[in-house]
């Protein structure tokens, strides 16, 4: 089932790709919009919603797009330990929460705090990951 996507929608994706210097292609448009459309989803999840619209797309396409997406800033990933990692569209800092029973992942704005540099002596911190650890509401309820 094709979704279809506004003039300027499909205009902003082709300017994404063409300032970050990768080739527009048809796939990579396609992964964009799924990705703009939902977050933290998994490659299978990715692939297999962009394969509804494309008809044809293997995971090993997704997982080369994913990679130069990340590389050149496109996309956040998030690991979750134990499971496979999930996606986003990048954007603001942001940190995350984690269900631990069923692995959903949800954005939490919040301010890090400044590690003390106590114990740190010659380290040069490039970044800080904050994640809150419970379960979601859905399995609260279960």
């Amino acid at each position: 089932m094709k979704r279809e996507v506004l003039p300027e929608q499909r205009e902003a994706a082709v300017q994404q790709l063409r300032d970050v210097g990768l080739r527009v292609t048809g796939p990579r448009l396609e992964v964009l919009k799924v990705l703009r459309e939902n977050s933290h989803m998994e490659v299978e999840e990715i692939t297999s919603t962009a394969r509804e619209r494309l008809g044809t797309l293997t995971s090993q396409a997704v997982y080369e797009m994913l990679k130069h997406f990340l590389d050149t800033g496109l996309v956040t990933k998030f690991d979750r330990p134990g499971l496979p990692a999930v996606f986003e569209m990048a954007s603001e800092p942001h940190h995350h929460a984690l269900c631990t029973r069923c692995g959903r992942v949800a954005n939490v704005a919040v301010q890090a705090p400044t590690p003390s540099r106590k114990g740190l002596h010659g380290w040069h911190m490039t970044g800080t990951e904050l994640v809150f650890k419970g379960e979601c509401p859905d399995c609260r309820q279960s």
